[in-house]
């Protein structure tokens, strides 16, 4: 939702031309910044969609693609877009649908498409509602991701409850999912169910085994991820079918919605939160699952974090030792069963599950890379060699996510005054320099934009953040005790 001073933006629609123009004008800094060989292998095949509600729509050909991007060069991207692009809502990376037409991107009165790959004819998004399993779709061959959930995206049979590994950080979120998955139609065990857990911690896993498990019980099921619900209702919307898509929409038994916190656009949140209103007040099941708690989803509209918040919560916490060792272990003996000649010790595999604290991507990284070594080299698995082959996991594990509300709540509490002080409109010297710390640390250290570090103080405009910003980076350098005390926040906030 866009701060007044942004209004103008999203009501001028931009043309065509000059988003083609603008887009290149983002290749260029991003080759002239990066150099050509990084350009050619990370960017050249990034697109732009088009823009909604002040937020640009970039898509990419692959999943690996847009994981390495989002690992490595979220940052570079959100700032070339932001300086070049009518976007000051930031960016959102998803993956092209090649074998369908574009999909168009939320707030279509809105959208400009910059490039389409539309075929005359063809259908934007395919909604199917089952109560079985059915074939995949476009040209994924029949195997383990042979399953078709309501958007026409394909489940992964492997995420199955079978296959989730279980320790004393995710049991609840287990048993309450298994729960779900086993009730009968029109039961609701725990409504809505909301499950939250950082990157790589199972959290999809879990909801794409109830999905499975709920489909082969016989109820009909939709399972989207943020992404695809969007281009699911805006391509209704075009296509005039937007009532046949929320009667479809609500006539379900569960809804299972995944990484809930990027659905953007005012009308795209308003339909998400009458679709979740109206299958509870039915009895229908819903689960949801975001990144962090649902009262810290900031982009997300305060009545669907309320109706989220208002159900059983579950986090999903970090993997300890004894977890990271059995999912390790789970891992390679899968690979294994592949490889008969690749063999990894107990000590190798306690080692690893050590070192690697971060996450069960990494973990599946870990265990590649020593597969890699046994199969390249020809060599067994030893201490040495495992030590080398993951060094770079060890290296850069992910430094802890910092949230504007710690950041409130840290430096009210250092400066003794209270966060509602922080947010309010008092201007007392005892008031505005907290705040405006505060500020300078929102920005220094989340990716949040100006206008919606703003919205995060009491509803400031940006230009309000941006000199608080210029204040604070001007007097840490005149004044060596307030640069020892900033930099001591950020330390505390960082560990």
């Amino acid at each position: 939702m866009a701060e007044a001073n942004d209004v103008h933006i999203s009501q001028a629609v931009p043309t065509e031309a000059f988003l083609t123009e603008a887009w290149d004008r983002v290749r260029r800094r991003l080759r002239a910044e990066l150099g050509e060989d990084v350009f050619s292998s990370w960017f050249a095949r990034v697109e732009l969609g088009g823009i909604a509600d002040g937020v640009a729509y970039l898509t990419v050909p692959t999943r690996f693609l847009k994981s390495w991007l989002e690992a490595h060069y979220a940052e570079r991207l959100r700032v070339n877009c932001t300086a070049e692009l009518p976007a000051p809502n930031g960016l959102v990376l998803s993956v092209r649908q090649v074998s369908r037409e574009a999909a168009p991107m939320p707030g279509a009165s809105s959208v400009l498409p910059v490039r389409q790959a539309a075929r005359p004819g063809s259908a934007a998004v395919e909604m199917r509602f089952a109560g079985a399993p059915q074939p995949a779709v476009g040209s994924e061959a029949p195997g383990e991701r042979d399953l078709v959930d309501a958007c026409g995206t394909s489940l992964d049979r492997r995420m199955n409850f079978e296959s989730f590994i279980t320790g004393k950080s995710n049991q609840l979120a287990f048993a309450a999912a298994e729960r779900i998955a086993a009730a009968p139609a029109g039961s609701a065990p725990y409504n809505p169910l909301y499950i939250h857990a950082g990157v790589g911690l199972g959290k999809t896993h879990l909801l794409q085994a109830i999905a499975q498990e709920a489909r082969n019980g016989g109820k009909r099921v939709a399972y989207f991820t943020a992404d695809r619900f969007m281009y699911g209702f805006v391509a209704a919307l075009k296509s005039q079918t937007a009532l046949a898509f929320k009667e479809k929409l609500r006539g379900i038994d569960l809804l299972v919605v995944d990484d809930v916190q990027f659905i953007q656009g005012k009308s795209i949140q308003q339909e998400f939160g009458h679709t979740i209103n109206a299958l509870i007040d039915a009895g229908k099941q819903i689960v949801v699952a975001g990144d962090r708690l649902a009262n810290d989803l900031e982009a997300l509209d305060e009545r669907i974090r309320s109706r989220l918040g208002g159900g059983l919560v579950v986090e999903v916490g970090d993997l300890d030792e004894t977890l990271r060792a059995k999912i390790l272990t789970s891992r390679l003996a899968t690979l294994q069963a592949a490889h008969a000649n690749f063999q990894v010790n107990p000590e190798v595999v306690t080692y690893v599950a050590r070192v690697v604290a971060t996450n069960g991507r990494d973990l599946d990284g870990a265990a590649n890379r020593l597969l890699a070594h046994a199969t390249l080299s020809g060599q067994p698995v030893t201490m040495e060699t495992a030590e080398a082959a993951i060094r770079d996991l060890v290296r850069t594990r992910e430094p802890r996510r910092v949230k504007i509300e710690d950041i409130q709540k840290l430096v009210a509490t250092r400066y003794n005054v209270s966060r509602a002080d922080i947010l309010s409109e008092r201007r007392t010297a005892a008031v505005v320099k907290p705040r405006q710390i505060a500020m300078y640390l929102s920005k220094a250290l989340t990716p949040r934009s100006l206008p919606e570090i703003g919205r995060r103080f009491g509803g400031r405009d940006h230009t309000t953040v941006l000199h608080a910003v210029r204040k604070i980076e001007k007097q840490i350098t005149e004044d060596r005790s307030l640069h020892d005390e900033v930099d001591l926040l950020k330390r505390m906030l960082q560990e």
